[in-house]
């Protein structure tokens, strides 16, 4: 199995003038981004970094970050990841718990300098690191069981955990991109997703193995990342539903140059058919393609291609089937298959499992048994091998003894043409246990339109018991973590203070 360093060593022997990175008005040919790489480690080690020793970078999209992320665990190093939506609490516990100690960062670290050895910002003092450190090798004394980075997870379930993913891990995920989104030297990757989370750096190994060009965006926005498209002829992309939604309102609105896209990918949180309708209405040549996983993955896991030409077939509410390289069961609570169209939980084996969270043996034996990782979702799988994701386990609504999955309810509120963001969540109710509650943002035309009536709209498509009993409209977009996931906890949390039930 190879190491991080085995793609940049093949592009640099095949393609070493070839631009590699787009970063604003820099770029670096494959010759270029090696050396940085090199001395980039070399920097590190005089500052008596050793191999295993953790370096954090917090960072919004750019050069740097290829840099590091690469560099890094290909020198033997681990690589720390940090949220850029984290607040300081959250990033100083992650830079605690993983014994960071060089932090590379864009800005000003604030507390987070009394945690580590060493600050790095990036810009002056990153520059001068790798103008004058001596170069060092990379890919000696590591191996696929070598630990490349530690993810702290987003949040979104609960406590920030590090998942340690060795680089047999991200190998195999880049295997398992590259199967499901093939690209070749001819590609230009732009990167919209955040680098800190496992499903942004999907395409960073893939694009340096196969020679092809990354852009960088710092920070997502809709419409700069269509500029970007246009300006350089991207073909490729990876986001998650919210972003391509607002990618696909600011084409519709305000259209660029962009058929030179053949391929948008999308994960990390389930999506609306009306949302991968109007993605596909906005870049009508475009393959869409649904990716599922997590972080504790590598972090994919399953792959439905050409989503758009599966709007009006059932499959389209699916995630796909298994990546070759992955086994993917539906397993009941005694680690028994259950029967097709039964729900059950996800669980995962193969070469993309985490090593485990770091530190946190309890926590690991919780999800890991007998190597297969199981992983809070629910769902079932048809007899094609197709998974439909149902909710998080602790998404499940149960009302009057009766099951909810959220994103049934999301899905038909999608549907109503005056929704442009969609959540629900359960809330106390004293007769039922609890409630259907929704909280939605609507599209500017329609910012009269009354909840009752989107209620309504609800009670047309499903069960009495599954309808919204109450829908609050805000004007600001939903909360959401790094990655763009809708932070649920956030909008139930109000409502359950005082209350029994976690809102984790």
């Amino acid at each position: 199995m190879s190491t991080f360093a085995d793609p940049l060593a093949r592009a640099v022997q095949i393609a070493e003038n070839a631009t590699a990175v787009i970063d604003g008005d820099l770029n670096y040919t494959y010759a270029e981004l090696s050396e940085r790489c090199e001395r980039l480690v070399g920097g590190l080690r005089a500052l008596g970094c050793e191999v295993g020793d953790r370096v954090a970078i917090l960072a919004n999209n750019g050069h740097e970050y290829i840099e590091t992320y690469v560099g890094v665990p290909a020198a033997g190093l681990v690589v720390v990841p940090l949220n850029t939506r984290h607040a300081e609490p959250e990033l100083i516990y992650a830079l605690e718990d993983s014994g960071t100690r060089v932090l590379i960062t864009d800005r000003d670290p604030g507390a987070l300098a009394g945690v580590v050895e060493h600050v790095i910002t990036t810009g002056d003092a990153y520059e001068e690191l790798i103008a004058t450190a001596q170069p060092v090798p990379l890919g000696q004394g590591i191996d696929e069981g070598t630990l490349a980075g530690l993810f702290y997870t987003g949040g979104t379930t609960g406590k920030s955990k590090g998942v340690m993913l060795s680089h047999g891990n991200l190998i195999a995920n880049t295997f398992h991109w590259l199967g499901s989104a093939p690209q070749d030297e001819n590609d230009r990757f732009l990167i919209i997703a955040p680098l800190f989370h496992a499903a942004g750096s999907n395409g960073v190994l893939a694009s340096i193995w196969s020679a092809g060009k990354q852009v960088t965006l710092a920070s997502f926005d809709g419409g700069m990342a269509l500029d970007l498209i246009q300006q350089h002829g991207i073909t490729m992309t990876l986001g998650v539903p919210t972003m391509l939604a607002a990618m696909a309102e600011e084409q519709l609105a305000n259209p660029r140059e962009i058929d030179c896209v053949h391929t948008i990918a999308h994960g990390g949180s389930p999506i609306a058919t009306e949302v991968v309708r109007r993605t596909h209405e906005a870049f009508p040549g475009a393959e869409l393609i649904h990716l599922y996983g997590a972080t504790e993955l590598s972090p994919l896991t399953t792959v439905l291609r050409n989503e758009q030409e599966l709007l009006d077939d059932p499959r389209a509410r699916s995630c796909g089937r298994s990546i070759p390289g992955t086994d993917v069961r539906i397993l009941n609570t005694g680690g028994v298959e259950v029967a097709r169209g039964e729900v059950g939980e996800v669980v995962v084996r193969g070469g993309n499992v985490m090593l485990g969270y770091w530190n946190k043996p309890q926590q690991t034996e919780a999800v890991l048994v007998d190597g297969a990782y199981w992983s809070g979702d629910l769902g079932y799988m048809d007899e094609g091998g197709y998974v439909f994701l149902v909710d998080r386990s602790k998404d499940m609504i149960v009302s009057g003894g009766e099951n909810v999955y959220s994103t049934e309810v999301e899905e038909v509120l999608y549907q109503h043409p005056a929704v442009l963001e969609a959540a629900a969540f359960g809330v106390p109710d004293e007769m039922w246990g609890e409630a259907v509650r929704a909280v939605v943002v609507l599209r500017p035309e329609h910012h009269n339109v009354d909840p009752d009536e989107i209620i309504g709209f609800c009670r047309q498509h499903i069960a009495g018991y599954k309808v919204p009993k109450g829908i609050d409209i805000q004007t600001e977009p939903l909360p959401k973590s790094g990655p763009g996931k809708v932070l649920k906890r956030e909008l139930r949390q109000p409502f359950w203070e005082g209350q029994e039930r976690s809102v984790n």
